[in-house]
């Protein structure tokens, strides 16, 4: 049964040309409004299957982090249809959801609140997320007092113990210490070994292979190919090269 289904979905963004001044909102009262857009992602069709571990690669702007938001339902569709089936737990920007002036142990709950937990569930959890984020000297500090590393290592800790069906990772496992990645590697493993689903994004080679069998390479918007990470990898990579300037 799929617990993610794109169905020819197309998602369009704008972009405003020319300086913000004054007169440029006084000319967009008074006549058409001078914008171009892009196609984000371009009739993308896919499923992906309960228990799947599943790797979006591209190159930058290729449409892949359109792709995780469009799965989170921070966005929606222009063209298409996505059905997601599953509670699902998203680490797409750094410290999503999370405010600096709040302590850790605050965006702790609140970023529990986000991903459904109730304040009972919350309250059980919350010696194991500390403890495995390893971050307790500092729990009680504002998360503007932390570094990129801790801030990922408390919304990984939340995302995992929350125990959603659906994971969405975007990059993020990038930042931090070696150790603490080991660590994100074993509770992942653990993840799937549950039969739970993984959607991941990351420009690592080893990575995608160690956490995937199956991948979606995307590039402008399109999908380009879908199948084994492995077949995947060859031809996104081959491309990349041939890219290259001489």
């Amino acid at each position: 049964m799929p617990v993610i289904e794109f169905q020819n979905v197309s998602k369009r963004f704008r972009h405003t040309t020319g300086r913000q001044l004054l007169r440029t909102h006084i000319l967009r009262w008074f006549g058409p409004a001078h914008h171009r857009t892009f196609d984000a992602l371009r009739a993308v069709s896919f499923r992906m299957e309960e228990g799947e571990s599943l790797a979006i690669v591209g190159a930058n702007g290729a449409g892949k982090s359109t792709l995780l938001s469009l799965t989170a339902g921070l966005i929606k569709p222009d063209q298409g249809r996505v059905t997601v089936k599953g509670r699902v737990a998203a680490l797409l920007d750094l410290g999503a959801g999370f405010h600096p002036d709040l302590t850790g142990a605050e965006n702790l709950v609140l970023n529990a609140a986000l991903l459904g937990l109730s304040r009972r569930r919350t309250k059980e959890l919350f010696e194991q997320i500390v403890e495995f984020s390893g971050i307790r000297d500092s729990i009680d500090d504002p998360l503007r007092t932390y570094s990129n590393g801790m801030v990922m290592r408390l919304a990984f800790s939340v995302a995992i113990q929350a125990d959603p069906d659906i994971l969405l990772i975007d990059e993020v496992m990038a930042v931090g210490d070696t150790r603490f990645q080991e660590k994100c590697r074993e509770a992942l493993a653990a993840f799937r070994r549950a039969g739970k689903s993984l959607l991941f994004v990351s420009h690592s080679a080893p990575a995608v292979r160690e956490m995937c069998r199956r991948a979606l390479w995307i590039d402008q918007g399109a999908l380009m190919m879908d199948g084994d990470v492995d077949a995947v990898l060859e031809a996104y990579e081959g491309r990349a090269v041939m890219k290259q300037p001489g």
